[in-house]
C-alpha cells in the first residue's frame, strides 16, 4: 500500500467536475511518490475478464521525451487538418473552439517539455483457433474477431480515467491525447514496444500554468435517452 503524499486532497465530485484537460506545464520535476500514486491508481481500473494486460510507459528522460514531441509534433500536423476540415462543433462558441485548437496547438510543439509523458499500452487479445470452438459457435467466429477489436479500449480507458482524476486530486494536470498513433511505428521503435502491445493513448504530466475546471458540458437532456432513443431525459 502506498503512502498518500502530504498534497491537499480534494472529493471524487470536485475531481469529475474540475478535472479538464490542461496541455501547458511548469518545467518543475513530479516527485516519485506521486507518479507511483498515480500509477497504483492506474492498475486499481477494471479490466476485461480482468485479465490486466495493461502495461504502462512513464518517460522521464529528457532526449526521449524530445523525441516522442517530435513524433507527436508530425502527427498531430494531420490532425490539425482533420479538425479544420470538420469544423466548429454546434454546442461550441467560436470562442471556445479557438481556445481549444490554440491550446492543443500549443502541445502539439511542447509535448517533449512536459517533464513526465504516461503511455498506456494494452496487450493484443488472445484469440483462439477456430477448431478450438464448439461447432455450434465456429459461424460466430468472424463476429467475435470484430467484437474484440471493438472493445479493446474496455480494457484500458477506465485506467486512463483513473489517472486523469488522480492528478486532479494531486493538483496535477494532465490530458488524453492520442494523435501519436497515427505514427504508432515510430512511437514502437522509439520505446522499444513488443509487437503483441498497442498504445492507446499519450498523457503528458506536470505541474499546469493553468487552472483547472470548471468543465462546460452538453446538458443531461441532449444527451440521455429514456427506454429508447425517443424519450430524452426530463431538463
Amino acid at each position: 500500500m502506498i503512502d498518500a503524499p502530504s498534497t491537499p486532497q480534494i472529493g471524487l465530485y470536485e475531481a469529475i467536475h474540475s478535472a479538464r484537460s490542461l496541455r501547458r506545464f511548469k518545467p518543475d520535476p513530479i516527485p516519485e511518490a506521486l507518479l507511483e500514486q498515480i500509477l497504483d491508481a492506474a492498475i486499481r481500473a477494471p479490466s476485461a475478464g480482468n485479465a490486466q494486460n495493461w502495461a504502462f510507459i512513464l518517460v522521464r528522460d529528457a532526449q526521449l521525451r524530445g523525441a516522442l514531441g517530435a513524433i507527436y509534433r508530425k502527427a498531430s500536423r494531420i490532425a490539425d487538418a482533420m479538425y479544420a476540415a470538420r469544423g466548429r462543433p454546434a454546442h461550441l462558441s467560436e470562442r471556445q473552439f479557438q481556445s481549444m485548437l490554440s491550446t492543443g496547438a500549443h502541445l502539439w510543439e511542447h509535448m517533449g517539455d512536459a517533464p513526465a509523458i504516461l503511455i498506456p499500452c494494452l496487450r493484443r487479445p488472445v484469440v483462439p483457433p477456430l477448431e478450438s470452438l464448439p461447432a455450434d459457435i465456429r459461424p460466430h467466429y468472424a463476429e467475435e474477431l470484430i467484437y474484440m477489436q471493438r472493445i479493446r479500449g474496455a480494457s484500458i480507458y477506465p485506467a486512463v480515467q483513473n489517472i486523469l482524476l488522480t492528478c486532479r486530486a494531486l493538483g496535477l494536470g494532465t490530458t488524453i491525447t492520442t494523435n501519436h498513433i497515427r505514427c504508432e511505428e515510430e512511437v514502437r521503435r522509439l520505446l522499444a514496444l513488443p509487437d503483441d502491445y498497442d498504445t492507446f493513448a499519450m498523457m503528458p504530466i506536470g505541474w499546469p500554468v493553468d487552472p483547472f475546471g470548471p468543465l462546460t458540458r452538453k446538458p443531461l437532456s441532449e444527451v440521455v435517452h429514456l427506454d429508447g432513443w425517443t424519450r430524452t431525459w426530463p431538463a
